[in-house]
C-alpha cells in the first residue's frame, strides 16, 4: 500500500494549537481525512499560514514537498474560525500552481458548537464556502465528538 504524506497548514490565529483534533482525525480517517480511508498516511508537515495575508504560504509548501508531502490540508480552523479565512482560494491556487501539490479544505470534522454558530449566522452562504466545508461536514454524532 502506498503511503501518502500530508501537510497541514493552520490559521495563524491558532498558531499555538497542538493539533490534537487534526491528528486524531488523521488517525481515524475522519473529516477531510476520510478520503484516505483505504490508504496509509503520514503527517509530514504542520505549520501556520504565517498570519494574514498568509506570508508562510509562499515557503512552507516548498519545505513540505522536500519531505515528500503531496497533499496539503488547510486545517478546519481556516473554515470555522470567525470569520473564515478570506484567502483560502488564493492559497489553494498558489500551492497547486507553484508546487503541484493537491490542496484539500479541512482536517478534522467541524465541531458541533461551530456548526451551530455558523449555521445560525449563515456564514457559509456562498458557493465557495459551501463547497469548502463538505469534506469536514459530518453527522451530528461525529461533530459532537470534536466539540
Amino acid at each position: 500500500m502506498e503511503k501518502i504524506k500530508v501537510g497541514i497548514i493552520i490559521c495563524d490565529r491558532y498558531r499555538s494549537c497542538a493539533g490534537g483534533k487534526c491528528f486524531r482525525a488523521a488517525a481515524n480517517r475522519e473529516g477531510a481525512f476520510s478520503v484516505y480511508k483505504n490508504q496509509e498516511i503520514e503527517v509530514a508537515g504542520f505549520t501556520s499560514c504565517g498570519g494574514c495575508p498568509g506570508g508562510n504560504i509562499e515557503y512552507a509548501p516548498e519545505e513540505m514537498k522536500k519531505n515528500g508531502v503531496t497533499h496539503v490540508h488547510f486545517a478546519t480552523g481556516l473554515i470555522v474560525g470567525y470569520p473564515p479565512c478570506p484567502y483560502m482560494d488564493y492559497f489553494k491556487g498558489f500551492i497547486e500552481e507553484k508546487y503541484g501539490m493537491k490542496v484539500i479544505f479541512g482536517t478534522h470534522p467541524i465541531p458541533q458548537k461551530y456548526y451551530l454558530t455558523h449555521s445560525n449566522l449563515n456564514t457559509w452562504n456562498n458557493k465557495f464556502l459551501k463547497e469548502s466545508i463538505k469534506p469536514t461536514l459530518t453527522d451530528e454524532s461525529t461533530r459532537l465528538n470534536y466539540d
